[in-house]
Formats: C-alpha cells, sequence, structure tokens
C-alpha cells in the first residue's frame, strides 16, 4: 500500500508543470522507509542530526532527494 501511494504522488509530481524534484526525509533507524525510498529512486544527500525528539530521546534524519527532469 505504501509503495502504490508513493509511486502515484511521484506519476502526479511528475505531470504537474513546474516540479523539477522532490525531497522526502526519513528517520535513519527506519530501514523499511528507507529502502521503500530508495527503490522508487530517492536518493541521499545529507543527515540532518538530532532532528526530532520524542519522548527525551533524539532521533537523525535523512534526506532524500528525487530530480524529475
Amino acid at each position: 500500500m505504501a509503495r502504490r501511494l508513493l509511486e502515484a504522488a511521484i506519476n502526479l509530481a511528475k505531470e504537474t508543470e513546474g516540479i523539477e524534484q522532490l525531497m522526502i526525509t526519513v528517520v535513519t533507524t527506519n530501514e523499511t522507509a528507507k529502502g521503500l525510498y530508495l527503490s522508487c529512486g530517492f536518493i541521499p544527500y545529507g543527515t540532518e542530526k538530532r532532528a526530532l525528539k520524542y519522548n527525551e530521546e533524539y532521533y537523525d534524519e535523512e534526506l532524500m532527494v528525487m530530480f524529475l527532469s
């Protein structure tokens, strides 16, 4: 279900004039989501350290981009 939703969003972006890239972030420990994004064509370009704080614990986020043109 997640893959179909992501692919639908990517296809809509490709059909929309003026959109050149998509950006997404994922918590670095979420290997399932990272694998999905990589398999759909997103590429990592950086890490935001301590991007999220939940229950007094910090989480890093991986920054990812997909260039449409």
